[in-house]
């Protein structure tokens, strides 16, 4: 055991004497000019092959990548370790893990670290793939611990990859995230941490520390470093990218430093901190690296990109949409660090979405069937599309932070830090493009070295854990329904039952809890039953229903005394309930027929069933197309033809991931062992509550009566099912008639009613123009002969005699702009004064100054010093108005 004497943090277990810990700050990349006798170069993929076989070989059964969208949390947007995949639910020993142990490798996103990205080259990473090895000892079943962890690493890095004892180091420190936290000692060597061994003993609650019923084993290994290690390449993304690289310097046209040179400063440098460019350039010059700078400059912001856009492209393969909130302003915020580091680069904005769209398409094809990032090819189109929205997005954004800035610093002289993040979040505006237009202002902005991260940290994960979305009681109510056995769910062991008899548990003034019900409560966005409950021959009526964990709670219209243990009857209404089915087995086939057309990245965001309607807000990039929303409405229409057999299952949850995938989550997480699964056979199947109809057929059919965008990368749809497509019908025949009514037509013939009044208005508004020409051409003729010199300047007063915006505008310009008089047009109850600009700039003219004075006299309004509109709000004569010209023209 020793400790280091330089930053004298931790404790170092070594079988050799040292002085420092093999890490920066204390050290070096030493590993990059060790020779190591057995360590023999290894890709990426040759990693992870040892990686597994190892832990395979150790009885550890392997479970395939997750997401890096944890839908199957809450509290999370992204997956940033490995464990996320069994948090909270293994760890807190609710459910069983797939298998214990087991190896995964997962790729993961920390954006805390974005900044830093390039700079260190290859020490941080956006997107990282984590080799997990866990075991989860819960009690009467031990997997291992401390003396298992430290045999299975010892013996991997030094039998599988060939490390030498005394070249591995382990350092004593400690981890917390997602909720736990435990000892967690580093393994360091040679300058290089490649895994972290957390001992996750305890769960935080509260800010406090309490042991965790799960022992957890959460060893986190990297293998993009042991990659890097391996092959002691300059760069950690050399190890990763190969010719990747080359390809990427062909397109944006960059050289890297001399190979020799490269290696040697990353290596003189890696043990510095650096914040920033302008750090690394001052600390290459320090060393002697001064004729490379801008060379080197250029390749980290090209690292930067080759990052940023693999990074991006698992964001989106695993279906973010970008957005402004959650995780998709995650992924806008890697895309638009993308983008200004190719701005940096130097591509014009011109070029700049064909110039992204070929790197991502390089990385795709670089990327084809690997393990992890093999689906990039599957996204293509998504990613693409993606990549040309965002771009523009992100070039109209900059082109408006001109403006943006110039008016802030019309207010202000300086910019800071909370300037900065409030531009960047509100309209999008990158703070090294604010520095630069502010330079222009005379005033300097600092931008620190790790804004990104900054913001990324704002924007992380949505807060506190939630584990059930329900209406709320009051806490009285609450803690009282909180002491019952779970309610006997009847409505889903058949939701085609009106009517059961039940026992009373619980009487509480209105509140009513039985040990079995036929009643929906209202739960996943699906309203709630109503009916009735009958005894000793009164019936007292339900106006709500909802639950609180398995207990579910009606509510009656007026307080009851029912002693305990009285069996009541529980009566639904059919109708209402008949009309939710569908409507909510509606929704789960509009959105599976929306994710057919639209593409995998289609979530359900929110939904609502009731009786008149459904609504599903579904996650998108842009707005739909009439024609999307023909062929997603045609589609759902045929999967109701198809008269298709729901299935209704109750699995662990890791059996219903690991056969339907992670997109059953599109209510949003579930934290229960057992889910029960809604499943439309090759088409959808989700972890859902609701009641549902048994055959597709049922619904009837599907009109999508509504669709619009409501937020950046969602657009709601609002559809109706069944015997509310008459009701709609109706509406619309009602609709007809009145709009058939007001057109004087008769009965029949919409289009043909339509046409005539169209054909009708086209004749009227012709005519209208001729005697609009005319009556402009009479008005400036009479404002040209009765126009009067006021100070050398040629003046005249028109009124209208009707109100009609275009006369007025053809005035106006007629006799302002093109026979340079100074104009008034009188439109009742609205002055215009107009002078053409070269007159008001030659004559010193501005006409703010005369509206200024006849605000005194009863008008309000101003304009340029060449235009004003004014409206008047009293009685305003012609004489009042030439008055206060001459008061403005006479005295410039």
């Amino acid at each position: 055991m020793y400790r280091c004497k330089k930053c004298e943090e931790g404790v170092l277990w070594s079988r050799v004497p040292r002085d420092t810990c093999p890490d920066r700050p204390c050290s070096k990349y030493e590993f990059l000019y060790k020779e190591y006798k057995r360590v023999k170069p290894l890709s990426l993929q040759e990693v992870r092959e040892k990686f597994i076989g190892f832990l395979r070989s150790k009885g550890h059964g392997v479970v395939d990548p997750y997401p890096v969208l944890a839908r199957w949390r809450n509290d999370l947007y992204l997956t940033i370790a490995s464990i996320i995949v069994f948090q909270p639910a293994v760890t807190e020993g609710i459910v069983d893990p797939p298998y214990n142990p087991l190896v995964i490798i997962q790729p993961s996103i920390r954006l805390s670290d974005i900044d830093n990205v390039g700079l260190t080259f290859g020490r941080h990473l956006t997107s990282f793939e984590m080799g997990g090895m866990h075991a989860f000892n819960k009690p009467g079943r031990f997997i291992y611990w401390v003396e298992g962890i430290l045999d299975n690493t010892i013996e991997f890095f030094n039998k599988e990859i060939g490390i030498d004892l005394d070249d591995l180091v382990f350092k004593e420190g400690w981890w917390e995230g997602g909720g736990n936290a435990g000892p967690a000692p580093e393994v360091l060597v040679d300058g290089m941490e490649l895994a972290t061994l957390v001992h996750m003993m305890y769960k935080v609650v509260d800010g406090k520390y309490v042991e965790n019923p799960v022992l957890v084993v959460d060893c986190g290994y990297g293998i993009e470093r042991i990659a890097w290690f391996t092959q002691k390449t300059p760069t950690g993304f050399h190890a990763i990218y190969g010719r990747l690289i080359n390809e990427y310097k062909d397109v944006l046209g960059v050289e890297e430093p001399p190979y020799d040179v490269l290696k040697k400063a990353v290596y003189m440098l890696s043990d510095r901190e650096i914040e920033g460019i302008r750090e690394y350039e001052r600390a290459l010059r320090e060393h002697g690296f001064g004729d490379h700078i801008d060379e080197f400059v250029k390749v980290i912001y090209l690292y930067s990109v080759l990052d940023h856009a693999r990074t991006m492209s698992l964001m989106l393969s695993d279906g973010v949409v970008p957005s402004n909130t959650g995780e998709g302003y995650l992924a806008r915020l890697v895309i638009r660090r993308l983008l200004r580091n190719l701005v940096r680069l130097g591509v014009e904005p011109a070029r700049l979405t064909d110039v992204v769209q070929e790197l991502l398409d390089r990385q795709i094809k670089y990327w084809k069937n690997d393990y992890i990032y093999g689906k990039f090819e599957a996204h293509r189109d998504y990613i693409m599309d993606v990549a040309a929205v965002e771009t523009a997005k992100f070039i109209d954004a900059v082109s408006r932070g001109i403006d943006i800035v110039d008016k802030l610093l019309k207010k202000r002289k300086s910019l800071g830090l909370d300037d900065l993040i409030t531009i960047y979040d509100s309209h999008g505006i990158p703070p090294e493009f604010v520095a630069e237009r502010a330079r222009e202002h005379g005033v300097e902005v600092s931008i620190p070295g790790d804004f990104y991260s900054k913001i990324a940290q704002r924007h992380s994960s949505p807060g506190v854990l939630v584990k059930e979305k329900e209406h709320e009681f009051p806490s009285d109510v609450v803690e009282w329904a909180s002491r019952f056995p779970g309610t006997v769910r009847v409505f889903h062991m058949d939701p085609y039952l009106t009517s059961v008899e039940a026992r009373v548990l619980g009487v509480r003034d209105r509140y009513l809890v039985l040990d079995r019900t036929v009643m929906y409560p209202w739960a996943g966005g699906q309203d709630h039953d109503t009916g009735f409950i009958e005894v000793a021959g009164r019936r007292y009526a339900v106006e709500y229903v909802g639950k609180v964990g398995n207990v579910i709670i009606h509510v009656l219209k007026e307080p009851v005394e029912i002693a305990e243990g009285t069996v009541v009857n529980v009566s639904i209404d059919w109708y209402r309930r008949y009309r939710l089915m569908k409507h909510h087995t509606a929704t789960h086939v509009v959105l599976a027929a929306a994710r057919r057309v639209l593409g995998d990245h289609v979530w359900q965001a929110g939904a609502e069933k009731t009786v008149e309607k459904a609504r599903l807000d579904i996650t998108h990039h842009k707005s739909l197309t009439p024609e999307e929303l023909r062929r997603i409405e045609d589609l759902a229409n045929k999967l109701i033809e198809d008269r298709i057999n729901l299935r209704f299952h109750e699995m662990g949850k890791f059996e219903a991931e690991s056969k339907y995938g992670l997109r059953i989550y599109q209510g949003g997480a579930v934290y229960s062992p057992i889910l029960r699964i809604v499943e439309i056979p090759g088409w959808d199947a989700q972890a859902c509550f609701g009641t549902h109809v048994h055959n597709t057929s049922e619904i009837g059919g599907v009109k999508i009566v509504n669709a619009e965008r409501i937020q950046d990368g969602v657009v709601r749809l609002e559809f109706i099912a069944s015997t509310r497509l008459v009701d709609h019908i109706r509406s619309l025949e009602g609709e007809i008639d009145e709009a058939l009514a007001v057109m004087g037509a008769r009965q029949g013939d919409l289009a043909s009613a339509v046409r005539k009044m169209s054909r009708e208005h086209a004749e009227v508004s012709k005519l209208l123009e001729e005697y609009r020409a005319r009556l402009a051409d009479t008005l400036v003729s009479q404002g040209v002969a009765g126009k009067t010199s006021i100070c050398g300047v040629d003046v005249t007063y028109v009124e209208l005699p009707v109100r009609d915006e275009k006369l007025l505008r053809q005035v106006l310009e007629e006799l302002s702009l093109k026979q340079g008089i100074l104009t008034v047009i009188d439109a009742g109850e609205t002055l215009e004064i107009a002078v053409k600009p070269e007159k008001a700039s030659e004559k010193n003219i501005d006409l703010r100054k005369t509206a200024a004075r006849l605000s005194a006299k009863g008008a309000k309004g101003g304009g340029k010093p060449d235009h004003v509109a004014l409206r008047k709000t009293s009685a305003l004569s012609r004489e009042d108005v030439i008055s206060e010209l001459e008061n403005t023209l006479c005295t410039q």
